[in-house]
């Protein structure tokens, strides 16, 4: 598979027309916030509901009502959103970023050995998949883990992860992509893919 990235030069928010510094760490959570929190099932049957608005997903993110917007602007231009009211994801583009570009653009290495949350090969649904004797962790008060430190992809993601069951999972297959060899990787991407294509597989009726 032969993957083509282009590289914005501007984005434009609220009509004006601003360089574009690039693509930041926040842009890809916003991204897979939507399809991870827009989906509902009702007797097993599988629905969308109306997409989150920036204020729903500033807060879940613990990030501002301007970072969002900036953010979604951002995406638009760089054909990862079609439309940044609507948030209509162009699934094909994001998923080439994440397969491609994610580990260069946001790599990772680990940095120490400390306390905290559990992530990618350490975290589900990724540890039910991947036997490893490595654990790797952000570093954070509440952990419950030991082990290798990774630096999240934005600084917000530790504690929304001890908040958010499901947003927590997005996160650590994320970080199977940026520190993960080519088995963890792909499986994490796989299941990425799902996420985005079908939505958040939920098991509960609601």
């Amino acid at each position: 598979m032969i993957c083509k990235l282009q590289i914005a030069n501007h984005e434009s928010i609220d009509g004006r027309m601003k360089k574009h510094s690039g693509m930041r760490p926040q842009d890809i959570l916003v991204l897979l916030t939507i399809p991870a929190i827009s989906i509902g099932e009702i007797a097993g049957r599988k629905f969308m509901f109306i997409p989150p608005n920036n204020k729903q997903i500033a807060e879940l993110l613990e990030i501002s009502q301007s970072e969002v917007s900036e953010s979604l602007a951002r995406s638009a231009y760089a054909g990862l959103i079609s439309n940044p009211k609507l948030k209509e994801i162009n699934k094909l583009a994001l998923l080439d970023f994440i397969k491609c570009g994610l580990k260069y653009v946001f790599p990772v290495h680990p940095t120490g050995i400390g306390r905290g949350v559990p992530t990618a090969h350490s975290a589900s649904p990724l540890q039910d998949e991947i036997i490893s004797e490595e654990t790797f962790v952000w570093e954070h008060a509440e952990g419950t883990k030991r082990g290798l430190l990774i630096e999240p992809l934005y600084h917000t993601v530790p504690a929304v992860s001890l908040k958010n069951e499901k947003l927590y999972e997005v996160f650590a297959l994320l970080d199977g992509i940026r520190t993960g060899k080519s088995r963890v990787a792909e499986i994490s991407f796989q299941l990425l893919k799902e996420i985005i294509n079908e939505g958040w597989p939920i098991t509960k009726t609601l």
